[in-house]
């Protein structure tokens, strides 16, 4: 592993701090690395002022068209009073920022506790903040960033696994069996479910991208906004038994209802859904194990185990996409 051309080598200390100055911030000196492994996210003392939180965006991840789109959601969004984290504004009017090779963005610090998720007082009220969020986020569309599909979420990153010989020799062919059988199924799920409406999503709406405070939740971390069908932003939100999720999709959707449409039909995506995100996840681990923070915090992460593990997983995943598929057609 070449760790000399990893994304954040030169991303020392001191370029941070020169970084923030560069745009008219006085720093103390004190930074604080925050719990980040896409980006690189750091509490940033700031002189006779609050700190601020400053995100280094991974490099050759997005275009500057993609993360200006991330940034102008997150500013409509607080336009109309949705409680979300937005980047600052400069006196120039910019959001995104440069210095040498790096691109990043200021953010105010907020605090906050994590969402619970077996409080269903909590649920409703999560879901009346994505009902508003995808009122807004139905309103238009974007133009530079991904579309949540079997392509993008299914077909890609297995492919970058199969390419960069991820998959040990001994399961290649029972992974790739699994695999062959397994992306068709989401595809005809997709078609089942009939005609749906992508909108502009979160697209990462889990608890941990949640503050929760006496003025209730705030959504953090919009880095993987992206346009998708509404459910995908809601059921990350569900976990336990089958009748504690019924009663905790019900209450989620109480909320929902009251500022945005539901289509009932997109229950149906939700075994696809999470298939696609153990997917994608794989794949997602797979792109970035040359950058050293990786094995370090995932070393759990190319072991045979876990890929025995992921391949049970899937296999588990298929059985209920048949379950799926023929519920949907015995209608």
């Amino acid at each position: 592993m070449n760790h000399s051309n990893t994304p954040y080598t030169h991303l020392q200390p001191d370029l941070i701090l020169d970084a923030i100055e560069s745009i008219g911030f006085q720093c103390n000196g004190s930074l604080m690395a925050l719990n980040s492994f896409e980006n690189r996210v750091y509490q940033v003392g700031i002189e006779d002022s609050l700190p601020l939180i400053a995100k280094f965006y991974r490099p050759h991840r997005w275009s500057d068209e993609a993360i200006l789109e991330e940034h102008q959601f997150s500013l409509e969004l607080l336009s109309h009073d949705i409680p979300v984290i937005a980047p600052l504004v400069s006196t120039a009017g910019q959001t995104l920022h440069y210095y040498q090779d790096f691109r990043f963005a200021l953010f105010p610090r907020q605090g906050g506790r994590a969402l619970e998720l077996d409080n269903l007082l909590h649920l409703e009220w999560m879901g009346r903040l994505i009902g508003r969020l995808h009122a807004v986020g139905a309103s238009q569309r974007f133009k530079h960033r991904l579309t949540l599909d079997v392509q993008t979420y299914g077909i890609e990153p297995y492919q970058f696994l199969l390419e960069n010989n991820f998959i040990p020799a001994e399961l290649k062919h029972n992974f790739c069996f699994t695999m062959d059988a397994l992306l068709p199924k989401i595809e005809y799920c997709f078609r089942l479910a009939g005609r749906l409406d992508s909108i502009r999503l979160h697209g990462d709406c889990h608890a941990g991208n949640v503050l929760w405070n006496d003025a209730g939740p705030r959504i953090v971390d919009l880095d993987d906004c992206l346009m998708g069908p509404a459910i995908q932003d809601i059921w990350m939100l569900l976990s336990g038994q089958k009748e504690q999720v019924k009663i905790q999709l019900n209450t989620i959707l109480d909320g929902y209802c009251e500022f945005h449409d539901y289509n009932p039909r997109e229950l149906r995506l939700i075994e696809p859904l999470r298939t696609l995100r153990m997917i994608h996840y794989s794949g997602w681990l797979a792109k970035r194990w040359e950058d050293p923070a990786f094995p370090l915090n995932f070393p759990w992460f190319n072991t045979p185990r876990y890929w025995q593990d992921q391949l049970q997983h899937l296999n588990e995943q298929s059985e209920l996409l048949d379950g799926v598929i023929e519920e949907i057609d015995g209608v």
